[in-house]
């Protein structure tokens, strides 16, 4: 959850800065305060803006964040007190949501109902009779940590889980067992994706349960964060006197007789699911580390090596990494939506099989 750290006439003071940097506009604030039964109530400043000879009224309601979800009752709010102003005042006047952070969705639909808003990053869109005003900046570091932590560590489980069983209606505790996670875990995650407008919910109190209605939106928004974040570690091997074809199997077999757990991902599994090249040179899987993979790799005669890498490892911290991974031809394999994410952050052609194993086996 975001906390506030701006007040709302920090918000409206740094909207009238931003406006003032732009050439050959004028801006000045009045401020009302809220409540008093004044007829205003509802906004929480008037800015008198003046552009190229051209004059209107920005009403502007401050909030602390908005989502997606937030959003027709936000458009609704301002617009009634918008309409309880013009009825006493004079004059072009337009609405704006003032935010610490704005989702990219939140914005979107701002924009397809023709509300400004504004955010702490410096995004600004301001739409008026022969006044049009944007500005697209990055979101705030609230909102890209914010975001960052939700697709990360044990909430991931969370994602993963709903969107490996996105056809199924979940509580809370159920979730939580699916996902390795506690309950509060998985209630704040769900709370999180509510908020974004990707969830179908029905029943209340404890009995409550959700569904991913989104799951595409979901699966876009992780692809968005992966893209950004710092790819895992590898560990580079090469496993001599053995041919790319018989490679997995003879990678499985050693490690599954030392008992160590792993899923094979990358374009190895990816071709096992929805064949798309030629030939794949390298294994790329992950793995609990430990003694036993050790001695596993020994056995293959695995040497490390920076080039011609042929077993690629990436080092699992929890056995919550290897969530869904799914049993086939006698090897395990990481689940198609962690396949997909890791050809994503892949290199040469990875990104390319990445499209065509979500058309071909994810489908959404």
């Amino acid at each position: 959850m975001l906390e506030l750290t701006m007040t709302e006439h920090q918000l409206v003071s740094r909207l009238v800065d931003a406006l003032r940097e732009l050439p050959d506009v004028h801006a000045n604030v009045e401020r009302w305060e809220l409540g008093g039964g004044r007829p205003e109530r509802g906004l929480d400043a008037e800015v008198d803006l003046h552009v190229a000879g051209k004059s209107l009224a920005v009403l502007v309601e401050a909030k602390k964040a908005v989502y997606p979800r937030d959003v027709r009752q936000v458009i609704w709010q301002i617009r009634d007190a918008s309409r309880v102003w013009s009825s006493s005042h004079s004059g072009d006047a337009v609405s704006l949501i003032a935010a610490e952070s704005i989702s990219p969705g939140a914005k979107e639909l701002l924009r397809s109902e023709g509300v400004g808003y504004y955010d702490s990053g410096g995004s600004l869109y301001l739409p008026a009779a022969g006044i049009y005003l944007y500005i697209d900046k990055p979101p705030p570091k609230t909102l890209v940590k914010s975001i960052r932590s939700l697709f990360s560590g044990r909430r991931a489980q969370v994602l993963h889980a709903l969107l490996v069983h996105r056809q199924a209606w979940f509580g809370v505790t159920e979730l939580a067992q699916l996902a390795q996670v506690s309950p509060a875990t998985a209630s704040q995650v769900l709370s999180e994706l509510e908020r974004f407008d990707w969830l179908a919910s029905r029943g209340q109190g404890p009995s409550k349960e959700r569904n991913l209605r989104e799951p595409a939106a979901l699966l876009d928004a992780w692809t968005k964060q992966v893209k950004s974040d710092r790819a895992p570690a590898l560990s580079r091997y090469y496993v001599p006197a053995t041919k790319p074809d018989a490679l997995p199997m003879r990678i499985a077999e050693a490690l599954e007789g030392r008992g160590v757990e792993y899923a094979i991902s990358h374009e190895a599994a990816a071709q096992r699911l929805a064949p798309f090249l030629s030939n794949v040179p390298q294994v790329r899987l992950r793995l609990l580390p430990g003694q036993a993979s050790e001695a596993a790799f020994a056995e293959l005669g695995a040497r490390t090596v920076s080039e011609g890498a042929n077993l690629a490892v990436i080092e699992a911290t929890s056995a919550g990494e290897l969530l869904f991974r799914e049993r086939l031809d006698g090897l395990w394999l990481a689940s198609p939506i962690q396949i997909y994410l890791d050809l994503i952050r892949g290199e040469g052609r990875s990104k390319e099989m990445a499209e065509h194993f979500r058309k071909e086996r994810i489908g959404f």
